[in-house]
């Protein structure tokens, strides 16, 4: 009969991740892999990883201890990048830029107002020309 190991044995099996009493990143904790029922990760964890990756660790010691393929940490890494550079390159509080972006609020707003009466006077108008004149 094999031996299957005693009750003590299997339940630090279960604790530990191994027969062996070594203890593996997912009983410490550590484990980073996907969670929710459809595996996705959090803007948080996802950023934490991408700092991980800027900081210097390899990608591929990265992917085997979190579970993620390499090509999707080089494009969590690409996003953050694009997204702080994109954010560092905007001025904060442009005068020049908010004004426009008033004017084309106020365009628009005249742009629809304009369409919505030209459509009332064709709307009249074509009344007009329903009506026999008496």
């Amino acid at each position: 009969m094999p031996d299957v190991g005693s009750e003590n044995e299997r339940s630090k099996e279960r604790e530990t991740g191994s027969r062996l009493g070594e203890v593996t990143p997912i009983a410490r904790g550590l484990h980073q892999g996907p969670v929710g029922p459809r595996g996705r990760w959090s803007k948080r964890r996802k950023t934490e990883v991408v700092i991980r990756i800027l900081r210097g660790e390899p990608l591929d010691s990265l992917s085997r201890e979190l579970g993620v393929e390499i090509y999707r940490l080089e494009q969590w890494r690409d996003k953050a990048l694009a997204s702080m550079e994109a954010g560092l390159s905007r001025r904060e509080g442009d005068p020049i830029q908010e004004q426009l972006d008033q004017a084309m609020k106020k365009i628009g707003e005249l742009s629809m107002e304009n369409e919505l009466l030209r459509k009332r006077c064709e709307a009249k108008e074509s009344l007009r020309q329903r009506r026999p004149r008496r």
